[in-house]
């Protein structure tokens, strides 16, 4: 089992530093297709010559111009984003004409924009992470009795991830700066607060006054991080490299928890599954390609595969409450065994 956890934590290791070279190479080659002076004198004609009115007038030209939607007048798409947006593909297809790459505009790959959504399939593929989350936290709650030990704790984590995933559909339907900001500080909640349930868990026997010490330290230091990404000094690669950190380290922290209670839980191996699965599935994160169809990219290929592992967390939390139940009702045989 030791060697188990050693190649585990060597597994997040390498992703981590796979993370960082990625994050660099980002940096470096992110957005070549909107420094284009093709797409610069593009867009700049394309505003000129269907953008010139006010107000109204100029959502009606782009109407009447680009054939819009209800759903892209409903998500905000404006005269000027329809000019970002053709100008885009007409870039994408000189670039195709001449055998050179696909370009990047402002950090993302080009996407087909389907019923005013920018990048369709990780809008869907977060709806589908917001429906497991839900669907799991009633099975939880219906196999799990309120007065059980970490009931909340559970719904904290459930509730934490419903948030950060709404935000995640909201963010990939329509990238606006504020949506931008909501998605990466939830999305790091996420994170955050996996780790706090994984202290949690390990400190549950122990007072009220500690946990309540964690708790304020966990919160001021995520409302601490949410005034940095805020601030307009946002970060991508140091956020990148922040998330993945406190993810090693919850991660660690649970493999340790598994070596130490092997014998008394066996229920562990739902964790190590979990988390052994999840890592494989964030390695998603490190392929860069154009989309597939202009639809699937490894983004959202990446929050697809979280989707089916959900339930394992979950399972976990559902036997390993039901269990601490059974010892409250029981001699306090293992009371006093650190992170039982």
């Amino acid at each position: 089992m030791l060697k188990v956890n050693f190649k585990l934590s060597a597994i997040w290791q390498l992703l981590f530093l796979l993370l960082l070279i990625k994050s660099a190479t980002l940096l470096a080659f992110a957005s070549h297709g909107d420094r284009t002076q093709f797409f610069h004198n593009c867009r700049q004609n394309c505003e000129r010559t269907n953008c010139s009115a006010d107000g109204l007038e100029i959502q009606e030209q782009a109407v009447s111009f680009y054939g819009q939607t209800i759903f892209d007048r409903l998500f905000g798409w404006r005269c000027t984003d329809e000019c970002s947006y053709g100008c885009m593909w007409r870039t994408v297809y000189a670039f195709m004409e001449r055998g050179w790459p696909i370009p990047q505009f402002y950090g993302k790959w080009p996407f087909i924009r389907l019923f005013g959504m920018q990048e369709p399939a990780s809008v869907l593929f977060s709806v589908l992470n917001f429906i497991m989350h839900f669907r799991m936290l009633r099975k939880f709650r219906w196999h799990v009795r309120p007065d059980s030990p970490c009931y909340m704790l559970a719904h904290i984590f459930a509730l934490v991830c419903l948030n950060g995933w709404i935000w995640s559909a909201i963010f990939h339907t329509r990238d606006f700066p504020v949506t931008e900001l909501l998605d990466y500080a939830f999305a790091y909640s996420i994170v955050v607060c996996s780790f706090y349930c994984m202290l949690m868990r390990m400190l549950h026997r122990y007072s009220l006054f500690l946990r309540g010490v964690i708790t304020l330290a966990c919160v001021s230091y995520y409302i601490n991080y949410f005034a940095y990404l805020s601030s307009g000094k946002f970060n991508y690669s140091f956020n990148m490299k922040v998330n993945v950190a406190t993810g090693v380290v919850t991660a660690v922290g649970w493999f340790i928890w598994c070596q130490r209670v092997r014998t008394r839980r066996p229920y562990f191996r739902r964790l190590l599954r979990f988390y052994v699965l999840f890592a494989m599935a964030m390695s998603l994160e490190l392929l860069d390609f154009p989309p597939i169809f202009w639809i699937l990219d490894a983004h959202s290929l990446w929050h697809l595969a979280t989707v089916p592992i959900v339930p394992l967390y979950y399972d976990f939390l559902i036997e390993d409450c039901q269990t601490l139940r059974k010892e409250k009702e029981m001699v306090p045989l293992v009371h006093s065994q650190f992170f039982a």
